[in-house]
């Protein structure tokens, strides 16, 4: 449930789950979502994967305790699809693909899995209509060549192939040829008010930019960048843009998006530990997460609180890269 202009509206809210890692963090991601948001009035759908020949190995979730968890104990919908375009060469690609299979018409909010609530849903005043995602970001995309193509030519490349105002996209506050003045966004969280309408122009956009880009992206990688090379310019075509939320909920108050747990136990503020720790505590969920190692060692076993132990996060390295490399030298990294 929402709150837009003091009109309650209904929402969905999907994550993909899969075999592996996915299912077991989308088991603590329902568990926090439920925790948090007792009054929910939405959907709660868990997209799966299916075998296809897009998959070398089969991507369902195939431990029945995690399926009996989902959708028994936490209320979620596990939907299929299937991967045309995409699989296990790119399965980013589920989140593009996945949002398909939602109920077409009714707004979503697509979150990754490796995310945690800590507050409820409802105080995000979501505007349907002008979507966003995250600005949790760095500037991952793109790699700046000697002698090659700046931002400017590199992202006005891209809206020009799609026929989008580029110039509207710009944040002018921010100088010309640094990063943050082009629209770019983290793809851990987005929403629209139709899954149909958002997953077959991102499908369309992604799916352009990998077969025929424009050639100033010709030394640019798109693994594992595309999605979020694509995801600006579908937001900007719908008429959306950075911040049509308040900041400071998602990514914030509200919700947590993690990465991976020696992260979560390097950087993120109390709070969120003492949900990841809390809802991971009941037996008979905790049964389940033991099976996972990383969360058997980092959240039953105590290597989380040991790695919170290393860093000061009032004081923290100003690069994701330097965190991991800590905890990889203390031989405390895993995933």
């Amino acid at each position: 449930m929402t709150e837009t202009d003091g009109k309650s509206q209904s929402c969905n809210v999907a994550i993909v789950g899969q075999s592996g890692r996915l299912q077991y963090e989308a088991l603590l991601f329902l568990a926090s979502f439920r925790a948090h948001n007792p009054d929910f009035e939405g959907k709660l759908f868990v997209l799966e994967p299916q075998k296809t020949d897009r998959w070398w190995s089969d991507p369902r979730i195939r431990d029945e305790d995690v399926r009996a968890l989902m959708t028994g104990e936490y209320g979620a919908e596990i939907l299929p699809f299937e991967n045309r375009h995409f699989g296990e060469s790119y399965p980013y690609g589920n989140k593009i693909e996945g949002l398909l299979a939602l109920p077409e018409g009714e707004p979503f909010v697509f979150f990754d899995t490796d995310t945690l609530f800590t507050g409820p849903l409802s105080r995000v005043p979501f505007d349907f209509d002008r979507p966003s995602a995250s600005m949790r970001r760095e500037g991952s995309w793109p790699t700046i060549e000697l002698y090659g193509p700046g931002y400017t030519q590199i992202w006005k490349s891209l809206y020009d192939k799609f026929g989008l105002d580029f110039e509207s996209s710009l944040d002018l506050s921010k100088p010309d040829e640094f990063w943050e003045r082009y629209l770019y966004f983290n793809a851990g969280w987005f929403f629209h008010r139709c899954p149909k309408a958002f997953g077959e122009r991102f499908l369309e956009y992604a799916l352009a930019i990998r077969d025929d880009a424009p050639e100033e992206l010709v030394c640019q990688s798109l693994d594992p960048w595309l999605d979020q090379v694509a995801l600006p310019l579908v937001i900007h075509s719908f008429g959306g843009g950075r911040d049509t939320i308040p900041a400071g909920l998602l990514d914030g108050e509200i919700t947590c998006h993690y990465r991976v747990l020696p992260l979560a136990y390097a950087r993120e503020d109390d709070r969120v530990i003492t949900t990841l720790e809390t809802v991971a505590a009941p037996n008979k969920l905790k049964k389940v997460l033991k099976k996972y190692e990383p969360m058997l060692r980092m959240i039953y076993q105590g290597r989380g609180q040991k790695v919170r132990a290393m860093f000061d996060r009032e004081n923290l390295p100003h690069r994701e890269q330097a965190i991991r490399n800590q905890i990889k030298r203390a031989n405390f990294w895993m995933r």
